[in-house]
């Protein structure tokens, strides 16, 4: 039975690393998530039959609870709602390692619940797989509840600071390794490591506080992997393999994608961290002209005699589009100019959205072919070539004013290139700063017009006007 175990095991951790694979593409990220979700029961079923469980009746009430919150979460959260509903799962992860390491302490600990003044001798490996446990799940569990909070607009979205904020939160850090330090070596301290538990739900908090919503994809990236350093380090406390292999797979693929989405916004992860744009999360009235140049703006009918005469078309979808639910109505558009023989192709900067990939998932959804999303490296020469480009909702990520202006905060950040093209139609509710809270001074380029509204009611506009003149 062992070896059967352990080669279920291993064919689960192979799943892994496949689905992990698959899902590094919008063509194949289905299957990925087949596979990752196959290797995961069956590692469930092995750990089950591996572990000697004494009875199952909590095992299974808990799986039904489980299975049901997350149907109705998976049918019920909107597409606009997914980032918030990844930083929570995260969470739940980081939650449940916290859990799992103090009830393991607690198993085995021979004067708990009553103090038998009997001999405790904890194995060094497994204090040290606790106290990592406690930390990072600890910080996970809150530092996610944050982010929730933060892109559900329960806790602001701007960068929070405080006096002696990262000096506070160094002595925290320095504070729980101190005395899990002392635990391991004292194992008899309960108390102690309660306050360790403690110490570390509240460092989570102070964490992920100070970031900012425009800083959101780095940091649901970032706890994404606390939650799999989390499972893997509840893995060398129970024993379990394959818990550290797959908590190992989900840090380490965590990271890569907090480093990849760092590199979007030309920042360093010490820098979100720390965090970051100090404007962040801030809102501006709206203007129509500044030093720059006045704002024109575009109505329904001229846009549609616009797209009449054009080849080529370039939609940028952001955030807008994401909480106006416009990807069906973006979909019909591609589908009208395409029979009109225009080439449409969507350009998707890495940090649209509040979640990596939040854009393709959007538009994936909408069954817009993968293969009419382009990446911002692959796009992005392509520009000036191009006779319109439109603007869905993004804001920051097409800014100009991070190519020349070095006085702006988000100097540096590579951007969509849109200004090259022909023609921009940027379609806003308004001329609001977006969430790095800075004007975008596209808005007042001579090549760039305002096509305002809500972006499913403009584009539905719009597409209705390109069918009327057919």
């Amino acid at each position: 039975m062992k070896a059967v175990i352990e080669i279920t095991y291993l064919v689960s951790s192979i799943l892994f690393i496949f689905g992990i694979k698959k899902l590094a593409s919008p063509k194949t990220a289905r299957l990925g998530n087949l596979y990752a979700a196959i290797g995961m029961f069956l590692a469930i079923v092995a750990t089950l039959l591996d572990q000697n469980v004494l009875t199952y009746e909590w095992i299974i009430i808990g799986s039904i609870i489980g299975a049901l919150l997350g149907a109705v979460m998976a049918i019920k959260v909107p597409m606009t709602g997914m980032p918030q509903m990844v930083g929570l799962l995260n969470g739940f992860g980081g939650g449940a390692s916290t859990l799992v390491a103090l009830s393991e302490y607690f198993r085995k600990n021979p004067n708990y619940p009553v103090d038998t003044g009997a001999a405790f001798i904890l194995p060094v490996d497994q204090g040290i797989a606790i106290i990592l446990s406690l930390l990072i799940g600890g910080v996970t569990f809150t530092g996610s509840l944050i982010a929730f909070g933060k892109l559900q607009g329960i806790v602001t979205g701007k960068v929070v600071k405080y006096p002696f904020q990262h000096p506070i939160n160094l002595i925290l850090l320095l504070s729980v390794l101190a005395a899990g330090a002392y635990v391991v070596i004292n194992p008899t301290e309960m108390n102690l490591l309660f306050i360790i538990t403690a110490v570390s739900l509240i460092l989570g908090v102070l964490l992920v506080l100070p970031i900012g919503g425009a800083d959101m994809p780095v940091a649901i990236s970032l706890l994404n992997s606390y939650s799999g350093l989390a499972a893997s380090t509840t893995g060398f406390v129970l024993g379990n393999n394959e818990l550290i292999i797959a908590g190992a797979l989900v840090g380490a693929s965590g990271i890569i994608l907090t480093i990849i989405m760092c590199k979007g916004m030309n920042r360093s992860l010490l820098n979100v961290v720390m965090g970051g744009w100090a404007s962040a999360g801030t809102t501006g009235p709206a203007t129509t002209t500044s030093a720059k140049g006045q704002v024109k703006s575009i109505d329904t009918e001229e846009l549609a005699m616009l797209l009449d005469a054009v080849r080529s078309v370039i939609i940028v979808p952001g955030y807008g589009m994401a909480v106006a639910q416009a990807q069906h109505a973006i979909r019909d558009l591609m589908n009208v100019l395409e029979k009109k023989g225009v080439n449409v192709r969507f350009a998707i900067h890495p940090v649209a959205g509040r979640m990596p990939g939040h854009m393709n998932v959007l538009l994936a959804e909408a069954q817009v072919p993968y293969d009419k999303l382009y990446a911002m490296e692959d796009i992005n020469d392509d520009f000036p070539n191009t006779d319109v480009v439109i603007v869905i909702g993004a804001n920051d990520v097409v800014n100009p004013a991070a190519r020349h202006d070095p006085n702006s905060p988000i100097y540096g950040m590579p951007i969509l290139n849109v200004d090259y093209a022909k023609t921009v139609i940027i379609n806003k509710r308004s001329l609001n700063v977006g969430y790095a809270g800075i004007d975008n001074e596209l808005f007042f380029y001579p090549n760039a017009l305002m096509y305002f509204g809500d972006a499913k009611e403009a584009v539905t506009r719009l597409v209705n006007e390109l069918k009327a003149s057919s």
